[in-house]
């Protein structure tokens, strides 16, 4: 069967489209069939970051009919398909909910996950694509501003019956003004799915328009998306430190 889950955040600039990225391709490397959708139609950038930023078809084009829904995906090198939304002014759009899980529904059975992005915070845009999906992961930083917003979004998805699965703790640096993953986990009443540490690894790749589980699959950041898979999957991954993440103490 496959699952629908929104991946949604309070506000904007917490890595919500790097994790939608990033964990495609970790499903994807766990030999799972993966659609990553962009359903942010406002300020979409699912494709951008995934290095197909112009494509004659885009989510705007199956919702207005104008495209059959099964020549939208594309398919991207990590293993999985891509539903990019247009960039363009012209087809600048709010999803309605009842639209966009018709089309969500037409690849049930045909995929394992559908991951879909969303605009930031509670506004009706978020909300619609909130309503359209079965489950739903959180994306905060670490510090209180953050973590206050995404709250909402969890209440917001609660009131829809839409299940939030748990929480992602994205930038984490470590600083004393940085709430606690014991916090943080206390504060929402959900578990963590995974921690992803602040990294110039991820800001350089998404500059290169390539997932770093792709581009560096070794390195501490691409081993932590595919931690959070795991969890979403239920099975067992283990991250192994080396030497110099040990000295410089970047786990904790």
């Amino acid at each position: 069967m496959s699952r629908i889950i929104c991946i949604a955040s309070g506000k904007g600039g917490v890595g919500k489209t790097t994790l939608v990225s990033n964990l495609s391709a970790a499903l994807a490397g766990f030999k799972k069939s993966v659609i990553a959708v962009d359903a942010n139609l406002t300020t979409p950038n699912l494709g951008i970051q995934l290095g197909i930023p112009v494509y004659p078809f885009a989510l705007q084009d199956v919702l207005t009919g104008k495209v059959n829904v099964k020549d939208a995906p594309y398919y991207h090198e990590g293993g999985f398909r891509v539903i990019p939304a247009d960039i363009s002014l012209q087809k600048l759009m709010i999803p309605e909910s009842q639209g966009l899980l018709n089309v969500l529904y037409k690849f049930v059975g045909k995929c394992d996950f559908m991951l879909v992005d969303t605009a930031a915070g509670i506004g009706k845009e978020a909300c619609e694509v909130i309503k359209a999906v079965d489950e739903l992961i959180l994306v905060t930083n670490p510090e209180i501003s953050s973590v206050v917003d995404a709250l909402k979004v969890m209440q917001i998805a609660e009131k829809y019956g839409t299940k939030p699965l748990g929480i992602v703790v994205n930038r984490v640096c470590g600083g004393t003004h940085e709430m606690s993953i014991s916090e943080i986990e206390d504060f929402f009443g959900l578990h963590i799915l995974g921690i992803v540490h602040e990294s110039t690894k991820i800001r350089k790749y998404v500059a290169e328009k390539r997932p770093v589980v792709i581009a560096e699959p070794h390195s501490l950041p691409a081993k932590q998306f595919k931690q959070i898979a795991a969890n979403l999957l239920g099975i067992e991954y283990s991250i192994k430190r080396g030497f110099f993440e040990r000295l410089f103490g970047w786990w904790k």
